[in-house]
This record gives C-alpha cells, sequence and structure tokens, in this order.
C-alpha cells in the first residue's frame, strides 16, 4: 500500500469514528493541593464534540483520495 491509500484509508475511518460516536472525552487534573499528609486533587471531565459536517468532509475526502487518479 502506498501513502495515499493510507491516508485514504485513515480518513475513512476517522470519519466513520466521528459519525459513529459524536466527540471523545478526556479527564483533566485542575488542581492539586497537599496539606501535610493529606493530598486533595480536582478532576474534570472535558468532552470535545465532532461536528457531524466534519465526519462526512473526512469519510468524503478518503473515497476521493481512493477514486481520482493522479498523472504519473
Amino acid at each position: 500500500m502506498d501513502g495515499k491509500k493510507i491516508a485514504a484509508l485513515a480518513l475513512i475511518v476517522a470519519g466513520v469514528l466521528g459519525l459513529a460516536y459524536g466527540g471523545f472525552s478526556y479527564t483533566k487534573e485542575t488542581h492539586e493541593t497537599k496539606i501535610g499528609p493529606i493530598e486533595l486533587s480536582v478532576e474534570d471531565t472535558q468532552r470535545v464534540n465532532i461536528p457531524v459536517w466534519a465526519g462526512a468532509a473526512a469519510i468524503i475526502a478518503g473515497v476521493l483520495l481512493l477514486v481520482v487518479r493522479t498523472k504519473s
């Protein structure tokens, strides 16, 4: 497989996952305090939403990379 096909498949997979899950979340530690032997920490969960148009655009771009031939 050449780089063009790998990039096209990666775009298609990323687009499908973006449409299926709609986004992803991650945990970020925001505050940490140490008072003697006691340690306190606050973890904040953030959510990143992936727009539907971005997932669809990734799928379309991947398909176009697979279908369109370049002059060699």
